[in-house]
């Protein structure tokens, strides 16, 4: 088996402070990693950590649901992709799906985080400015994309 390659990708090694009392991949590393892969694209497609800065928004995670299948040990190269399983048509709700390859193509675990944007100055949850949003359209989408109501949408079927 190997990864999707029409999925974003970046290579790490695993390091001295990835790993646990195992001698494995430490749970929270899966979900660095993860966070590590969704910002390299951003900042490679034309949206640097300081534009988040600049315009007082960023990425925020409500849940995360990692899936674990194998072990990384320590020096082990791993492919970690990026795709969007799901998002609102205004972009301000999405799930994204990172994939953590070992070398010999076997996938290592699934990490899957759901969130929104988040207005820094409000602390409340907004479609992104145009800008960013244009970079996010352009991840690659799942197979199984599902669409998602937007914020006020969302906010407004939960009510009693």
């Amino acid at each position: 088996m190997d990864f999707d390659h029409t999925r974003y990708a970046k290579q790490f090694l695993a390091g001295w402070a990835t790993m646990d009392l195992n001698g494995h991949m430490a749970n929270t590393a899966y979900l660095n990693l993860a966070a590590d892969v969704r910002v390299a694209f951003f900042a490679e497609h034309g949206f640097a950590p300081s534009e988040f800065r600049r315009l007082a928004i960023g990425p925020v995670v409500r849940k995360d649901e990692v899936e674990y299948l194998r072990e990384i040990g320590l020096h082990e190269t791993v492919t970690v992709t990026y795709a969007v399983l799901a998002m609102s048509d205004d972009g301000s709700r999405f799930t994204v799906e990172n994939e953590i390859w070992t070398a010999a193509g076997e996938r290592a675990a699934v990490v899957r985080s759901t969130g929104g944007w988040l207005d820094l100055r409000t602390r409340k949850l907004v479609p992104p400015p145009a800008e960013l949003f244009a970079v996010f359209a352009k991840a690659p989408r799942s197979p199984d994309f599902k669409p998602l109501p937007p914020v006020r949408a969302a906010a407004d079927s939960q009510k009693p």
